[in-house]
């Protein structure tokens, strides 16, 4: 596939009145933020991440998975959104309907100012409890508790039995119903889906941009690298999203007060 221009982007996604984009863990690299696997160094090096995201980690050794998760939550908090989440979020102000489905776990989109993100795999700002009882403390929230954090997790304050979990998707766990739904049936209602630094080898996400072609949206990709996506994508714009972006939104806007 010949590389897309960053006109040929922005008179598309300027011309879109139900804009979905799906983003991936490519966005976050931009921000510093290290991929899943990337997260495993220094004293967690002898440890799979497969190993630590499980409910039967969990279960097995609380304070373990906590640990790695308060790790990975202080990465998470040295870095922050870049010009691509920014850019996004300007789109609501230029286009009617401007949805974002993303895989991440940073809550960058929304600290960015996008108003409608779907998080297909949780939020590792916020935490909930482990048997699932209606208590869902944000992060901050849990960092006004005390508790003897030698002995593990904190206890849900709601249900006052189970250990609190981060509230991210685990492996061998489902997708958060009507977060997926609605991924789904807006994808399949979008005239242009925008795929953003996902590599499309996590399901069913990576199916989002099938289901948006085959009810006859046009898929654009934004990837330094083609990926398992690239095939289902009239444009590839191959640059970080963070230079691209700010510059399709500069074209879009400048075409719109032309």
């Amino acid at each position: 596939m010949a590389e897309a221009t960053i006109q040929q982007l922005a008179e598309i996604i300027g011309g879109s009145q139900r804009l979905v984009i799906l983003t991936g863990a490519g966005m976050s690299k931009e921000s510093g933020i290290p991929t899943f696997r990337d997260a495993i160094d220094g004293l967690w090096a002898k440890y799979d991440p497969a190993q630590l995201a499980t409910p039967r980690a969990f279960q097995a050794n609380p304070k373990l998975v906590w640990d790695w998760y308060q790790y990975r939550r202080e990465l998470v908090g040295k870095c922050e959104p870049n010009p691509g989440h920014y850019a996004l979020a300007q789109l609501e102000d230029l286009l009617p309907q401007v949805i974002i489905v993303t895989q991440n776990i940073d809550g960058f989109h929304q600290m960015a100012g996008s108003t409608d993100v779907i998080c297909l795999h949780g939020d590792i700002r916020k935490d909930k409890c482990f048997a699932n009882c209606q208590g869902n403390p944000t992060y901050a929230d849990v960092s006004q508790l005390t508790w003897d954090k030698e002995s593990g997790p904190p206890i849900c304050p709601h249900c006052e039995t189970a250990y609190l979990r981060p509230d991210v998707v685990w492996f061998e766990e489902s997708l958060p119903v009507d977060a997926l739904h609605r991924a789904v049936d807006l994808s399949q209602q979008a005239d242009v889906m925008l795929v953003i630094g996902t590599k499309g080898a996590v399901y069913p996400a990576a199916l989002l941009p099938l289901y948006a072609k085959e009810a006859g949206a046009t898929v654009l990709e934004i990837n330094p690298q083609q990926s398992d996506i690239t095939y289902l994508a009239k444009h590839w714009l191959a640059m970080p999203s963070g230079e691209a972006l700010p510059q399709i939104i500069d074209l879009i806007r400048k075409a719109k007060t032309a």
